[in-house]
């Protein structure tokens, strides 16, 4: 499971070095920031989109046309393509949030940014987050 947040720096070759708690979860040797085991949970719940649905066709093809499959070398770094860094808007200095069952990398100042978004929604919330106004 992946939790936590952390601060890294991209190196002269574009690599991203995977915090060590992070690094036995992938070692299976897929990675596109998933688990194998959460990557192909969520291909088929993408791959279950309907394609008469245009929002639909356009997330699978970012989703699957975007990612890469990798393996992290001896020292747990990942390389990351020239086109995924600019898209993400990665430079040198990149954040590593958790997710549970993948890691989202960051920006820092892009991460600096929605944190502070998220601080500020979060403050005025009067309603179970993810429910629609439900009670769980």
């Amino acid at each position: 499971m992946f939790l936590g947040t952390y601060e890294h720096t991209l190196d002269a070759k574009g690599r991203l070095v995977m915090p060590r708690k992070f690094r036995p979860e992938l070692e299976e040797g897929c990675l596109s920031v998933w688990t194998p085991p959460a990557f192909e949970k969520e291909y088929a719940r993408v791959m279950n989109l309907p394609s008469t649905d245009r929002e639909g066709r356009m997330f699978r093809r970012i989703f699957l046309g975007t990612g890469n499959e990798v393996t992290p070398d001896k020292q747990g770094r990942i390389p990351i393509s020239d086109a995924l860094k600019e898209w993400a808007n990665l430079d040198k200095d990149v954040t590593l949030l958790g997710q549970g069952e993948f890691v989202e990398v960051w920006s820092t100042e892009v991460w600096s940014g929605e944190k502070e978004i998220a601080g500020e929604y979060f403050q005025n919330v009067e309603r179970p987050i993810g429910t629609g106004g439900q009670e769980i």
